[in-house]
């Protein structure tokens, strides 16, 4: 974003951040430092915006794109109730997109824009959402690891330093747990039924667990945002930190469920009190990212395709709005 003004050495537009003052600077992190809310109308650090924006659009295209590897099993849910339940999730994912679009657009950027970026290739979402769903075990895994996942990366985000964002996120979470139940319901009656019920479980948990561990980030030395976005309070804690928290949280479940976690490695330390676990495979890790997961191209089609055979909606709501607008005046 640019200043209206030019500046003294050439005529050419300056970017805002270079204008930024050190008092101004030191009075916004005061602030911060003393857990006040920042609001949308507040002054701010450019630097502290885009976080948010590259941030908080990621999030809402992870809640849109992460509907469809759950709509694969919409029309082949086992029973009416597991159905019932599937749809509502998938409908509450589709509102929890339309909230964080909404409060990332109170930074000054339009949905329209955001959609574009994602659809353009030059923005992001949860690498989570391009593995399969090969199985009804997989709804049920998604919602054990990936919700519970989530659950730990969101809840402090309900603390997050932007108002907006932190508000949304109160009720994303209400529903987000409710989803974190469905899932472990899902397994555990798979673990209790038969044979091959109990196996249908253990390998989804199997090709699960390493890319559920994946959703928190690097690990925190490699993780080029993570340590001003600590500073900023809109992370409240690290990649790691919460990484170990879901770990100690979820083998004790898998326990209860009778189920194995894929990690030779896993090991309570008594001494630390946490499980320690083995090496994270990093590199696919960023092969997802760059687009060469199982799932990356048929995702995006999937979602370029929506958006077009959506045009007709988003036309007829504009006249719409316009004759509404010129009723009004009138």
């Amino acid at each position: 974003m640019y200043t209206q003004g030019l500046d003294q050495a050439g005529g050419k537009p300056q970017r805002r951040d270079a204008l930024e003052s050190a008092e101004q600077l030191a009075a916004f992190q005061a602030r911060i430092d003393a857990d006040e809310k920042i609001e949308a109308k507040d002054w701010m650090p450019e630097a502290y915006r885009r976080t948010l924006v590259r941030q908080i659009s990621q999030h809402a295209h992870s809640e849109i794109i992460g509907m469809q590897p759950e709509g694969n099993w919409l029309t082949r849910a086992p029973t009416l109730r597991r159905k019932a339940i599937l749809l509502a999730k998938v409908q509450d994912e589709a509102g929890h997109g339309l909230y964080l679009y909404g409060a990332a657009e109170t930074l000054g950027t339009s949905r329209e824009q955001m959609v574009q970026d994602l659809l353009d290739g030059k923005a992001k979402y949860s690498s989570i959402f391009n593995y399969p769903t090969l199985t009804w075990a997989d709804i049920g895994a998604i919602g054990w690891l990936v919700d519970g996942a989530a659950i730990m990366n969101q809840i402090p985000l309900c603390r997050c330093s932007f108002g907006p964002y932190a508000r949304a996120m109160v009720r994303v979470c209400k529903e987000e747990s409710f989803h974190q139940r469905q899932g472990y319901d899902i397994m555990l009656t798979l673990a209790r039924g038969n044979a091959t019920q109990k196996a249908m479980a253990q390998d989804a948990l199997n090709r699960w667990w390493w890319p559920s561990l994946m959703m928190f980030g690097p690990n925190d030395a490699d993780s080029p945002h993570s340590a001003q976005s600590m500073q900023w309070k809109i992370k409240r804690f690290s990649n790691d930190e919460l990484r170990q928290k879901f770990v100690d949280a979820t083998v004790p479940q898998a326990g209860f469920l009778g189920l194995t976690m894929p990690d030779d490695k896993l090991a309570y330390d008594d001494e630390s009190g946490h499980y320690r676990f083995g090496e994270i495979n990093w590199q696919e890790f960023y092969d997802v990212l760059a687009g060469n997961g199982p799932c990356n191209r048929e995702r995006m089609a999937t979602r370029r395709k929506a958006h077009a055979d959506g045009a007709w909606v988003r036309e007829a709501a504009s006249v719409y709005a316009e004759k509404q607008a010129a009723r009004n005046a009138a």
